[in-house]
């Protein structure tokens, strides 16, 4: 019987891969707009895809990152400057690209521009951390998306949304799970909502990869400011201690558990943009496969038992 589900589970394998293996045709024909192009896995799918051919039109935050991509790329990519935050800047990038695709459409909008500060404990934070961080990792997400999507209908194109593993579960406190939960159920709304015109929508979950999102020195600088404003009381919930101990995990086990191949989250964004049939979800990482997504399907009870084990300790804990 094992043998038999093994040889089911081979066979379905090769299947996938080799239903999977086909290009789209034409690439230098199609238009590809990313969002968070200056550093991190944005840069590299924008140099990636320059270089098969397609035509990026790569939207960075600071003129360092536009500068840095025209250096290294060809001149069939475009930059663009673009806060997600800002209506107009989505709307005026938005504009610039309907001029250059003219009839064509547009054939994919990867929408990677994502923060991962302030991160701490719910109660160190206010409306307004969630919201700073909202406006970026979920609604910016929103905006890009819906200003470009009359463009991907009429190319038939993708959209391709950068979530996270931690939008299947919420191991720690803040907005950042928040945000990806909300850009899951937005991905998932936006794909049914798409099949009838042809749109395929599709979602990329990285684990834990070495980018600004898990920088050890952005995270614990974020932290210790938020710990300098909280209230003297949170403080005492937590003890003296407690930001030296968030420190040292940080330091001695975040670093440990980040992925420095960023390319296998780039190879899966490129998949989803050029692959005649792509895949709904892809979920990145050895971390995200076999600890993270397992874990977010156990008995809720199991995972806060397993999660309150490994948290740090504070000073006022109910036994």
């Amino acid at each position: 019987m094992f043998l038999y589900v093994l040889g089911l589970l081979v066979l379905f394998c090769l299947y996938r891969w080799i239903r999977e293996l086909p290009r789209v045709p034409d690439k230098t024909d199609k238009y590809v707009y990313i969002t968070g192009c200056d550093t991190g896995f944005g840069n590299l799918l924008a140099r990636h895809l320059d270089k098969q051919g397609f035509r990026v039109i790569a939207a960075c935050f600071t003129e360092k990152g536009e500068e840095d991509l025209k250096k290294s790329c060809s001149s069939n990519l475009t930059t663009a400057h673009l806060d997600v935050r800002s209506d107009d800047s989505v709307n005026k990038v938005a504009a610039m690209i309907k001029d250059r695709v003219g009839e064509r459409g547009l054939w994919a909008v990867v929408n990677n521009a994502g923060v991962a500060i302030p991160s701490a404990p719910c109660d160190w934070l206010t409306i307004d951390d969630y919201r700073s961080m909202l406006d970026v990792n979920l609604n910016g997400v929103i905006s890009v998306t819906l200003s470009v999507l009359p463009l991907i209908k009429k190319a038939r194109g993708r959209v391709v949304n950068v979530a996270s593993v931690f939008g299947r579960i919420s191991p720690t406190g803040g907005p950042y799970s928040v945000s990806k939960y909300g850009v899951e159920a937005f991905t998932d709304s936006l794909r049914i909502n798409m099949i009838p015109f042809g749109v395929k929508v599709l979602c990329i979950e990285p684990g834990f990869f070495k980018t600004n999102v898990t920088n050890v020195d952005i995270i614990s600088k974020s932290t210790n400011m938020l710990w300098d404003k909280l209230p003297q009381e949170v403080r005492d919930d937590y003890g003296p201690d407690y930001l030296q101990k968030v420190d040292k995990v940080l330091k001695e086990k975040l670093s440990k558990m980040c992925d420095g191949d960023l390319m296998k989250v780039v190879h899966s964004m490129e998949h989803a943009v050029s692959a005649v049939t792509p895949r709904s979800r892809y979920t990145v990482g050895w971390d995200a496969v076999f600890f993270w997504l397992p874990l977010s399907y156990i008995p809720s009870c199991v995972f806060d038992y397993i999660m309150s084990k490994g948290a740090i300790p504070i000073a006022k804990s109910i036994e």
